[in-house]
C-alpha cells in the first residue's frame, strides 16, 4: 500500500497560464498518492497542489510529435492544461494515481458505511468466529 508522504513521479511538465496570452510555464511537479504538486521554477516560491479529492479526472490526452497534451478537469469543473515530452508519461502517472487514491476512498467510505450498519454486538463480516 502507498503512503501519503511517498513520491511516485517527479520531474518537469508544463501548465498553460491562465494569462491573456496563455504560455506554457515549466513547472517541477511532484506526484504522491494524495496530490500533485507543482513548483515554480524561481528559487523559494511556493507549490501549488492539486489535490486528488478535488480532480474529477484527466481529460483529452492528445499526442502531438513531440508533447503529450492532456487536461485535469476538476470537481468544480475548473480546467487546467498541461504538456509533457512524450516519452515521460505524466498524464498516465497522474491518471493511475487519481483512480488509486478514488479506489481507497470507495473502500473507505464503504468500510465506514459496513460499521455504522452493523448491529451492536454482531460480529464485522469477514472476522472468523470461535467454534
Amino acid at each position: 500500500m502507498k503512503t501519503p508522504g511517498e513520491v511516485l513521479r517527479e520531474g518537469e511538465l508544463e501548465k498553460r497560464s491562465d494569462s491573456l496570452f496563455q504560455l506554457w510555464k515549466k513547472k517541477r511537479g511532484v506526484l504522491t498518492p494524495e496530490c500533485l504538486s507543482l513548483f515554480p521554477t524561481g528559487p523559494g516560491a511556493r507549490p501549488k497542489e492539486l489535490r486528488f479529492h478535488s480532480i474529477l479526472k484527466v481529460d483529452c490526452v492528445e499526442r502531438t510529435g513531440k508533447y503529450v497534451y492532456f487536461t485535469i478537469v476538476t470537481t468544480d469543473r475548473k480546467e487546467i492544461d498541461f504538456r509533457c515530452a512524450g516519452e515521460s508519461c505524466w498524464n498516465a502517472a497522474i491518471t493511475l494515481a487519481l483512480i488509486d487514491f478514488q479506489n481507497r476512498r470507495a473502500l473507505q467510505d464503504f468500510r465506514s458505511r459496513q460499521e455504522r450498519a452493523a448491529p451492536v454486538g454482531q460480529p464485522e463480516a469477514g472476522t472468523a468466529r470461535a467454534p
